[in-house]
């Protein structure tokens, strides 16, 4: 097994009386992480899964004692794909409320139904860690910097799907296809939200071509036949099913800034790629540098969501067309970040915007310096 970042997170905070939740998208390896957790406890473990009919038929609508006639003399209690059961908001309070010593580990591949169930029931009672495909740090803890550098054109266009990682490019991409047909929206699917799934596929068609642009929903709405709020709450749905995330506009001082912006990319350019059917070299292709700004994006994020690095993340544009990639505000201070592929010259950042934020820093990404932007020191 690739050795996990949240792996040493998640350790840290065991044994504390509070629920471990581990969310993140299917096929991640977020049940592979936490058997690997548990079995190294050497306590008695009970597995419940949200896949098996049986096991949700048992306990929906449990009650406390049946609950606890279930659990029996186990020190571990795993709830496996939890936003699969009936009230898991319910099942998991009384789990926590009533048997503090149990250690409870909880795992969802969609923060849809599991963020509303046990926002309040589990109030100040667990702790939330993501785990999101494997990250360019993992893999060159793995096999290697120089290893897994090497592979970096390789990376941008089938991604880092755990399995995905381990096959060759046409063993790659039909486990891409397969993700990205089926596995990626199964819980979307069965959602009473999605009412067209053809319509979810040319969203997403459409949202894949425009990574690394500003994103209209009434454009969008027009150009696959919806309304722009039909538009707007598949894209909610899909950034919390983790298919996608939005990035906001920075707006504040200037008064030319685009106010209400936003830009969306992918969490894996290999799904992005599957999508769109398109896993063409490089050199072949003309969004080469929407796809290494995906590939960044979706790797800082990765280090931010574990290095507890908190921080606001943006884009900058106004309407003279100026515009800057990325801008990360961490406690007020500002940090703007240019992406080039191919860098002959250095980067221009835009006067208004530094006139505009005194005292920002400014950085190029490039291929030559991308590790450290992405987490490695």
């Amino acid at each position: 097994m690739i050795p996990r970042t949240q792996e040493q997170n998640i350790r840290h905070w065991l044994g504390k009386g509070k629920a471990i939740i581990v969310t993140g998208p299917r096929q991640v390896g977020k049940t592979t992480l936490v058997r690997k957790i548990t079995q190294s406890l050497d306590r008695k473990t009970l597995w419940l899964t949200g896949d098996d009919p049986e096991t949700r038929s048992l306990l929906d609508n449990v009650s406390l004692a049946r609950l606890q006639t279930i659990v029996g003399q186990n020190e571990v209690v795993v709830v496996d794909e939890a936003q699969r059961f009936t009230n898991a908001g319910l099942m998991l309070k009384l789990l926590t409320d009533h048997l503090p010593q149990v250690q409870l580990f909880v795992t969802g591949s969609s923060s849809l139904d599991l963020a509303s169930q046990t926002k309040e029931s589990l109030t100040g009672r667990k702790f939330e860690f993501s785990l999101y495909p494997l990250s360019f740090v993992e893999m060159s803890g793995h096999q290697g910097f120089l290893a897994e550098r090497s592979l970096l054109e390789h990376r941008m266009l089938y991604g880092f799907y755990p399995e995905v990682v381990q096959h060759e490019p046409q063993q790659a991409q039909k486990i891409l296809n397969d993700l990205s047909d089926g596995l990626m929206y199964k819980d979307l699917l069965t959602l009473d939200q999605i009412k067209k799934p053809s319509l979810l596929v040319k969203l997403l068609q459409a949202l894949a071509l425009q990574i690394g642009s500003e994103v209209s929903y009434n454009e969008v709405a027009q150009l696959i036949g919806a309304d722009p709020l039909t538009v707007e709450k598949y894209v909610d749905l899909l950034e919390q099913s983790f298919v996608l995330f939005r990035l906001p506009s920075l707006s504040r001082n200037a008064r030319n800034e685009i106010r209400k912006g936003r830009k969306i990319y992918f969490l894996d350019n290999g799904i992005r790629n599957s999508i769109i059917n398109n896993f063409s070299p490089l050199a072949l292709r003309t969004d080469t540098g929407a796809l290494w700004e995906n590939f960044l994006l979706a790797e800082r994020m990765k280090r931010n969501a574990y290095t507890d690095y908190f921080c606001n993340a943006y884009f900058w544009r106004t309407t003279t067309q100026q515009e800057i990639d990325y801008v990360e505000d961490a406690g007020g201070r500002l940090h703007a970040f240019e992406f080039k592929w191919q860098s002959k010259k250095p980067a221009r950042f835009p006067k208004s915007f530094l006139e505009a934020y005194p005292g920002s820093e400014t950085t190029l990404i490039d291929r030559e310096n991308f590790d450290g932007f992405v987490g490695l020191n």
